[in-house]
Protein backbone atom coordinates (compact mmCIF):
# COMPACT_ATOMS: atom_id res chain seq x y z
CA UNK A 1 0.00 0.00 0.00
CA UNK A 2 1.13 3.36 -1.14
CA UNK A 3 1.74 6.37 1.60
CA UNK A 4 -0.97 8.12 -0.61
CA UNK A 5 -3.43 5.39 0.17
CA UNK A 6 -2.69 5.31 3.46
CA UNK A 7 -2.96 9.04 4.39
CA UNK A 8 -6.94 8.58 3.02
CA UNK A 9 -7.72 5.70 5.19
CA UNK A 10 -6.68 7.66 8.35
CA UNK A 11 -8.71 10.37 6.94
CA UNK A 12 -11.78 8.23 6.56
CA UNK A 13 -11.77 7.00 10.06
CA UNK A 14 -11.55 10.23 11.80
CA UNK A 15 -14.37 11.35 9.83
CA UNK A 16 -16.28 8.10 10.83
CA UNK A 17 -15.00 8.40 14.54
CA UNK A 18 -16.71 12.45 14.41
CA UNK A 19 -19.94 11.31 13.54
CA UNK A 20 -19.95 8.13 16.25
CA UNK A 21 -19.17 11.09 18.49
CA UNK A 22 -21.93 13.86 17.32
CA UNK A 23 -24.55 10.76 17.23
CA UNK A 24 -23.78 9.84 20.91
CA UNK A 25 -23.67 13.75 22.25
CA UNK A 26 -27.54 14.10 20.50
CA UNK A 27 -28.17 10.66 22.26
CA UNK A 28 -27.51 11.82 25.11
CA UNK A 29 -29.10 14.67 25.38
CA UNK A 30 -32.71 13.16 23.94
CA UNK A 31 -32.26 10.83 27.41
CA UNK A 32 -32.00 13.55 29.34
CA UNK A 33 -34.82 15.89 28.21
CA UNK A 34 -36.57 12.60 28.58
CA UNK A 35 -35.76 11.38 31.80
CA UNK A 36 -36.52 15.24 33.45
CA UNK A 37 -39.90 15.49 32.29
CA UNK A 38 -41.78 18.69 33.45
CA UNK A 39 -43.37 19.43 37.22
CA UNK A 40 -46.74 18.88 36.25
CA UNK A 41 -49.57 21.24 37.62
CA UNK A 42 -50.58 19.33 40.40
CA UNK A 43 -47.19 19.45 42.36
CA UNK A 44 -47.25 23.57 42.44
CA UNK A 45 -46.56 24.94 45.62
CA UNK A 46 -50.19 24.95 47.53
CA UNK A 47 -51.35 28.18 48.96
CA UNK A 48 -52.41 26.99 52.58
CA UNK A 49 -56.21 29.01 53.00
CA UNK A 50 -55.87 31.35 56.19
CA UNK A 51 -57.86 29.71 59.26
CA UNK A 52 -61.32 30.31 59.72
CA UNK A 53 -62.38 32.32 62.61
CA UNK A 54 -63.92 31.25 65.71
CA UNK A 55 -67.30 31.45 65.81
CA UNK A 56 -68.70 34.54 68.29
CA UNK A 57 -69.04 33.95 71.88
CA UNK A 58 -72.68 33.80 72.89
CA UNK A 59 -73.69 36.65 75.39
CA UNK A 60 -73.42 35.67 79.03
CA UNK A 61 -76.22 35.02 80.68
CA UNK A 62 -77.30 36.58 83.26
CA UNK A 63 -76.92 34.94 87.11
CA UNK A 64 -80.71 34.68 87.70
CA UNK A 65 -84.35 33.82 86.60
CA UNK A 66 -86.04 36.60 84.81
CA UNK A 67 -89.19 34.59 85.18
CA UNK A 68 -88.92 35.37 88.81
CA UNK A 69 -90.97 38.21 90.46
CA UNK A 70 -89.68 39.78 93.71
CA UNK A 71 -91.84 40.36 96.47
CA UNK A 72 -91.69 42.15 100.20
CA UNK A 73 -88.93 41.37 102.38
CA UNK A 74 -86.99 39.51 99.66
CA UNK A 75 -83.23 40.26 100.21
CA UNK A 76 -81.75 41.72 96.56
CA UNK A 77 -78.07 42.03 96.32
CA UNK A 78 -77.08 45.17 94.15
CA UNK A 79 -73.66 45.43 92.26
CA UNK A 80 -73.26 48.25 90.15
CA UNK A 81 -69.60 47.57 88.61
CA UNK A 82 -66.82 50.05 90.00
CA UNK A 83 -69.26 51.35 92.58
CA UNK A 84 -68.47 49.93 95.77
CA UNK A 85 -70.57 52.24 97.26
CA UNK A 86 -73.76 51.89 96.00
CA UNK A 87 -73.15 48.07 95.60
CA UNK A 88 -74.64 45.95 98.60
CA UNK A 89 -77.34 44.04 99.80
CA UNK A 90 -80.62 45.63 100.33
CA UNK A 91 -84.30 44.02 101.93
CA UNK A 92 -87.28 44.91 99.92
CA UNK A 93 -89.70 47.26 102.44
CA UNK A 94 -92.99 46.29 103.12
CA UNK A 95 -94.02 48.92 100.67
CA UNK A 96 -92.34 46.81 98.40
CA UNK A 97 -89.97 49.46 97.95
CA UNK A 98 -86.10 50.01 98.23
CA UNK A 99 -83.54 52.83 98.54
CA UNK A 100 -80.44 53.25 97.13
CA UNK A 101 -77.51 55.96 97.12
CA UNK A 102 -78.05 58.40 93.89
CA UNK A 103 -80.85 56.32 92.61
CA UNK A 104 -83.17 57.03 95.55
CA UNK A 105 -86.63 55.28 96.14
CA UNK A 106 -87.61 52.76 93.16
CA UNK A 107 -90.14 50.35 93.95
CA UNK A 108 -88.72 46.56 93.65
CA UNK A 109 -92.30 44.21 94.34
CA UNK A 110 -93.72 42.83 91.41
CA UNK A 111 -91.00 44.04 89.17
CA UNK A 112 -88.43 40.94 87.56
CA UNK A 113 -84.54 41.88 88.53
CA UNK A 114 -84.24 42.35 85.05
CA UNK A 115 -86.58 44.80 85.21
CA UNK A 116 -85.23 46.28 88.31
CA UNK A 117 -81.50 46.26 86.58
CA UNK A 118 -82.50 48.66 84.19
CA UNK A 119 -84.54 50.51 86.30
CA UNK A 120 -81.75 51.39 88.34
CA UNK A 121 -79.38 52.11 85.50
CA UNK A 122 -81.96 54.28 84.28
CA UNK A 123 -81.50 56.42 87.65
CA UNK A 124 -78.03 56.33 87.64
CA UNK A 125 -77.24 57.85 84.41
CA UNK A 126 -77.31 60.61 85.66
CA UNK A 127 -74.03 60.11 87.78
CA UNK A 128 -72.47 57.57 86.13
CA UNK A 129 -71.51 57.22 82.37
CA UNK A 130 -72.98 54.20 81.12
CA UNK A 131 -73.70 52.05 84.65
CA UNK A 132 -73.52 48.59 84.66
CA UNK A 133 -75.91 46.99 87.10
CA UNK A 134 -76.53 43.54 88.39
CA UNK A 135 -79.44 42.71 90.52
CA UNK A 136 -79.20 38.27 92.10
CA UNK A 137 -82.35 37.87 94.83
CA UNK A 138 -79.80 36.60 97.87
CA UNK A 139 -82.94 34.99 100.02
CA UNK A 140 -86.62 34.47 99.23
CA UNK A 141 -88.72 35.61 101.47
CA UNK A 142 -91.85 36.55 100.02
CA UNK A 143 -92.93 33.40 98.46
CA UNK A 144 -95.61 32.12 101.59
CA UNK A 145 -98.76 30.06 101.57
CA UNK A 146 -100.80 30.44 104.80
CA UNK A 147 -103.07 27.26 105.82
CA UNK A 148 -105.49 28.11 108.62
CA UNK A 149 -108.57 26.41 110.68
CA UNK A 150 -108.82 22.83 111.29
CA UNK A 151 -105.30 21.31 110.50
CA UNK A 152 -103.27 20.31 112.73
CA UNK A 153 -100.27 22.58 112.30
CA UNK A 154 -101.85 25.89 110.87
CA UNK A 155 -99.15 28.91 110.09
CA UNK A 156 -97.17 30.31 107.35
CA UNK A 157 -94.76 28.44 105.10
CA UNK A 158 -92.54 28.53 102.30
CA UNK A 159 -93.31 28.14 98.37
CA UNK A 160 -91.84 25.43 96.86
CA UNK A 161 -91.91 24.78 93.45
CA UNK A 162 -95.20 23.19 91.88
CA UNK A 163 -97.17 22.59 95.47
CA UNK A 164 -100.31 22.23 95.35
CA UNK A 165 -103.28 22.22 97.99
CA UNK A 166 -103.11 18.81 99.09
CA UNK A 167 -99.08 19.24 99.67
CA UNK A 168 -99.58 22.46 102.00
CA UNK A 169 -102.35 20.06 103.95
CA UNK A 170 -99.51 17.35 104.28
CA UNK A 171 -96.96 19.82 105.22
CA UNK A 172 -99.59 21.00 107.96
CA UNK A 173 -100.08 17.76 109.61
CA UNK A 174 -103.75 16.67 108.07
CA UNK A 175 -107.01 17.41 109.67
CA UNK A 176 -108.50 17.94 113.49
CA UNK A 177 -111.32 15.66 113.87
CA UNK A 178 -114.20 17.88 113.37
CA UNK A 179 -112.73 19.49 109.96
CA UNK A 180 -115.16 20.02 107.19
CA UNK A 181 -113.39 18.39 104.35
CA UNK A 182 -115.67 19.21 101.65
CA UNK A 183 -115.81 23.16 102.16
CA UNK A 184 -112.48 23.87 102.24
CA UNK A 185 -111.20 26.68 99.97
CA UNK A 186 -108.26 29.20 98.84
CA UNK A 187 -107.94 32.79 99.26
CA UNK A 188 -105.72 34.32 96.30
CA UNK A 189 -104.44 37.81 96.20
CA UNK A 190 -105.55 39.57 92.65
CA UNK A 191 -103.12 41.98 91.43
CA UNK A 192 -106.06 44.70 91.66
CA UNK A 193 -106.07 43.78 95.60
CA UNK A 194 -109.38 41.89 95.44
CA UNK A 195 -109.08 38.24 96.24
CA UNK A 196 -110.61 34.95 94.40
CA UNK A 197 -112.12 31.88 96.59
CA UNK A 198 -110.89 28.82 94.81
CA UNK A 199 -113.80 25.91 96.55
CA UNK A 200 -111.67 22.54 97.17
CA UNK A 201 -113.72 19.12 98.32
CA UNK A 202 -111.29 17.21 99.63
CA UNK A 203 -112.95 13.81 99.26
CA UNK A 204 -113.76 14.24 95.28
CA UNK A 205 -110.02 15.39 94.93
CA UNK A 206 -109.23 11.42 96.82
CA UNK A 207 -111.40 9.78 94.48
CA UNK A 208 -110.10 11.53 91.62
CA UNK A 209 -113.13 13.24 90.94
CA UNK A 210 -112.86 17.04 89.53
CA UNK A 211 -108.90 17.12 90.57
CA UNK A 212 -108.89 20.17 88.50
CA UNK A 213 -109.65 21.95 92.20
CA UNK A 214 -105.99 20.85 93.48
CA UNK A 215 -104.63 24.17 92.10
CA UNK A 216 -100.93 25.13 92.03
CA UNK A 217 -100.17 27.02 95.22
CA UNK A 218 -98.99 31.12 94.30
CA UNK A 219 -97.20 33.23 96.53
CA UNK A 220 -99.33 34.47 99.74
CA UNK A 221 -102.16 31.99 98.80
CA UNK A 222 -104.24 31.23 102.12
CA UNK A 223 -105.93 27.97 102.63
CA UNK A 224 -109.11 27.74 105.02
CA UNK A 225 -110.26 24.68 106.62
CA UNK A 226 -113.54 24.77 108.38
Amino acid sequence: MTMTMFRHCLRGLAVLCGCFVITGSLAAQTTSAKAAPAKPASEAKLVEPAPAEPPAMEAATKPHDDAFVIGNDDVLSINVWKEPDISRAIPVRSDGRISLPLAGEIQAAGRTPLALEREIASKLQSFISEPEVTVMVQQINSQKFNILGQVNRPGSYPLTNSATVLDALAVAGGFRDFAKKKSIYVLRQNVDGSQTRIPFNYKEVLKGEKPAQNVKLQSRDTIVVP
